[in-house]
């Protein structure tokens, strides 16, 4: 029987476009997907059934870097807060990073960050168990069919969870039994670059000078030794927010998805942003990698559209508005995402581009279960976006958030979600959240 039926939709997929319906069972998995107009009786027969008037109808959004601080930082954000805000802007399903309060890099870290999400995200929700030095053990004992993958720091980070033993990194590498998602800036380099800051400016330096902190070539050196260390044990490694052209050298081409040992990533802030934007935006954009140049930001958004760049996930990384103010080594780094990444993404890519990197390829890459795509058998997690001709403007005001402001304020949009499912249960409508739906735990086939 069908429970909730989608029609006259511009359905979206990694291949196209085209205009059809989508069914979906009382289980909340789709029944059916084709194109066309569905034939009265199922309409009739239909528990629910939505005219989507020509809007977009896209598969969830599937974010695999996420930051939602919870345990530990919950005057931050709370995993419920995040995944609200995230399901309002058509992410139904997120993947969080380790390093809260305690951080993520033991079972049991991982088993109270499940139980949290549980109860009170709704969105489907899995996690990363973080490596340190010395996690070897709890990093090799982990079920990788529930925990998504290894995050690793190389270079360190909001959390301070960097690996700097060469002895570590070996051994990490030539047994890891998942995939290593990396954080990829040489600390070696931002050293250097710090004193040199501080020679010249002492502490008042200004937030505008963060690219020169963190440069180019910090991420290059730290990438170029991440995926050599991969290529060497065969190990599956994912570059998380690539920032540079340089380090597109350092990508597989010419294969399948499925086939790469090296995958790689760009968040929506190193597609939008350049360093010279700092004048204008200041700490809003002060993240860990920092923005480059007007160069780098062109040679990723031709990689994202080329399909040289695998994913588009958006480090969400909420803090208080007043953390962000100060110089440049006082004001922290991070800045909120999730609830307008879809949107901002489709102003720069069509929609099958979009699908494509922020739904189909995180569930190829991270092997997760029956997710990613409108298919028939998959769960049902979909997103009806509205194209609005006259655009809107995104103000502070919109923040579902736990911090209450957003990096895109006073941007115009021209796509907005309008209803969102999770597991075929209706979500949201129209930007408010229905409180009873509840995620479910992703489920993974990882494996070296």
């Amino acid at each position: 029987m069908t429970d909730t039926l989608v029609y006259n939709a511009d359905v979206v997929s990694p291949d196209g476009v085209r205009r059809g319906y989508v069914a979906v069972d009382a289980d909340g998995f789709i029944s059916r997907v084709a194109a066309g107009d569905p034939e009265p009786q199922l309409i009739a027969s239909a528990r629910c059934a939505v005219d989507a008037g020509g809007a977009l109808l896209m598969p969830g959004a599937i974010d695999c870097h996420v930051h939602f601080r919870e345990p530990g930082l919950t005057r931050k954000a709370t995993i419920a807060s995040e995944s609200r805000a995230a399901v309002a802007g058509g992410v139904t399903s997120f993947i969080d990073m380790p390093n809260t309060v305690p951080q993520t890099v033991s079972r049991a870290a991982v088993e109270d960050k499940m139980n949290i999400a549980r109860a009170g995200s709704v969105a489907n929700y899995a996690f990363f168990i973080g490596a340190t030095n010395d996690n070897f053990n709890e990093l090799m004992s982990a079920d990788y069919s529930r925990v998504a993958g290894i995050k690793l720091f190389m270079g360190s980070s909001t959390g301070n969870m960097l690996v700097d033993s060469s002895s570590a990194l070996e051994r990490l590498f030539e047994a890891a039994p998942a995939i290593i998602s990396v954080h990829a800036e040489d600390e070696a380099t931002i050293r250097a670059a710090r004193a040199e800051i501080e020679a010249e400016y002492g502490q008042d330096a200004p937030v505008a000078l963060h690219t020169r902190l963190r440069p180019a070539e910090a991420c290059y050196r730290a990438s170029k030794r991440a995926v050599e260390l991969a290529r060497r044990y065969g190990t599956r490694l994912h570059i998380a927010h690539l920032t540079t052209a340089m380090e597109l050298d350092l990508l597989d081409r010419d294969c399948q998805l499925e086939d790469k040992l090296i995958t790689s990533e760009v968040s929506p802030h190193h597609l939008l942003w350049t360093a010279d934007d700092y004048g204008r935006l200041g700490a809003r954009i002060k993240m860990n990698p920092s923005v480059k140049s007007a160069a780098d930001r062109e040679a990723l958004r031709r990689a994202v559209a080329d399909g040289l760049v695998d994913l588009v996930a958006t480090d969400h990384a909420p803090h208080l508005l007043s953390e962000k103010q100060g110089t440049l080594f006082n004001a922290v780094s991070g800045a909120p995402m999730v609830q307008f990444s879809l949107p901002t993404m489709l102003e720069l890519f069509a929609p099958d581009r979009v699908a494509a990197v922020m739904a189909d390829n995180p569930a190829r890459l991270f092997r997760i279960d029956r997710r990613g795509r409108l298919a028939p058998g998959y769960y049902a997690d979909m997103v009806l976006v509205d194209r609005v001709a006259d655009g809107y403007t995104v103000s502070d005001s919109d923040v579902l958030s736990l911090c209450g402001w957003t990096p895109i304020d006073g941007m115009t949009l021209h796509h907005r979600v309008r209803s969102v499912w999770v597991n075929g249960k209706l979500a949201c409508a129209e930007g408010v959240i229905l409180n009873e739906q509840r995620g479910m735990p992703l489920a993974f086939a990882n494996k070296k």
